[in-house]
């Protein structure tokens, strides 16, 4: 039987719209026509967090209570017009991303279930020098998202003090991120140097309230500053981008005054639209400049602590300290 579908437009192109009926939300009862037709709304805000960069895919096609599908590659049959961009993983593995240049390139991906997108720091340009420094405000269990904003509004006059300028967004679930546009001239190595300094010294202003600590066995009852969000081939959501939860939330851009008062939960599938229609994109700035980090990798060089932990799954990397948690290192001595 041929599923039924619809078509809509998409910054000047047709996107077919298949089983535009099927929830994909049941709690809030929204459909897959509803997503695609959210990210359309939107485009314009989506594509700036999105444009020229590598993108992973989050994708649900039956709903969100299905297994979520994770998709760094796109596969070889798609549409001419969608393009794509060759990215190296730690692995020295290499691979044909995403790389998203129109509106319908996201209503096209929404289409196939993408619920979430995760845009790399880079663009197409130049995959191996980010342009953008990330910020990942985590609190952990136990604490509400006020802990989060409270961590966010000390991060944004820490990154003064170093003459950056930083776009908070919530991040859908529980954190805030924080997006600073660079200049494009450093590796992902650098980069990631410069997020350890940022992030030790917002820790040193309020080590109460927020850690650096890599092993969460360390991190207790504060939020947690994710500096390896800085590293290859890791990635935050984008923002505007729904996530894969019950209420339909969403990854809402808000200006710093916003987020004195924000709540996770004002930001969804159904309220987004309106709100950009009223405001548009609250990070449409975010482009007209980009900074140094100088001052943030001699930070670095001058703290004299050295590197931090990678992830798991990437190789040894120069100058990391021992890659194993603190209480499994004294049960070995």
């Amino acid at each position: 039987m041929v599923s039924p579908f619809i078509e809509v437009e998409a910054g000047g192109r047709t996107v077919k719209v298949t089983n535009p009926g099927k929830i994909y939300f049941p709690a809030v009862n929204a459909t897959k026509r509803e997503l695609v037709e959210y990210y359309i709304s939107v485009g314009e805000g989506a594509l700036r967090a999105l444009k020229d960069r590598p993108t992973n895919l989050k994708r649900h096609p039956d709903g969100i209570h299905t297994d979520a599908i994770y998709q760094k590659r796109m596969p070889p049959k798609h549409p001419d017009w969608l393009q794509t961009v060759t990215v190296t993983f730690p692995s020295g593995r290499k691979a044909d991303s995403l790389r998203v240049t129109e509106v319908a390139a996201i209503a096209y991906c929404a289409n196939l279930g993408t619920i979430d997108f995760h845009p790399w720091q880079v663009r197409a340009q130049d995959v191996e020098r980010p342009d953008e420094l990330r910020i990942d405000l985590d609190p952990q269990p136990g604490l509400p998202f006020a802990a989060a904003r409270e961590a966010a509004l000390l991060t944004r006059e820490v990154l003064a003090e170093f003459g950056l300028t930083g776009y908070a967004k919530t991040s859908g679930n529980r954190g805030v991120h924080i997006l600073v546009r660079i200049e494009p001239r450093w590796d992902f190595v650098q980069v990631r140097h410069a997020g350890i300094a940022l992030a030790r010294a917002v820790e040193e202003r309020a080590p109460d309230l927020v850690t650096t600590a890599w092993w969460k066995e360390e991190r207790g009852e504060r939020v947690f500053i994710d500096f390896n969000q800085n590293a290859r081939d890791r990635t935050v959501v984008a923002a505007y981008s729904v996530r894969a939860r019950e209420e339909a939330t969403v990854s809402a851009p808000v200006t710093w005054e916003e987020l004195a008062d924000a709540e996770p939960g004002d930001f969804t599938i159904r309220t987004m639209p309106v709100r950009f229609a009223e405001s548009g994109d609250v990070h449409a700035g975010i482009d007209d400049q980009a900074f140094s980090i100088d001052k943030l990798l001699e930070r670095y060089a001058e703290d004299g602590r050295g590197d931090m932990p990678y992830p798991p799954n990437y190789p040894k990397m120069p100058g990391e300290p021992k890659r194993v948690q603190p209480s499994k290192a004294r049960d070995d001595t």
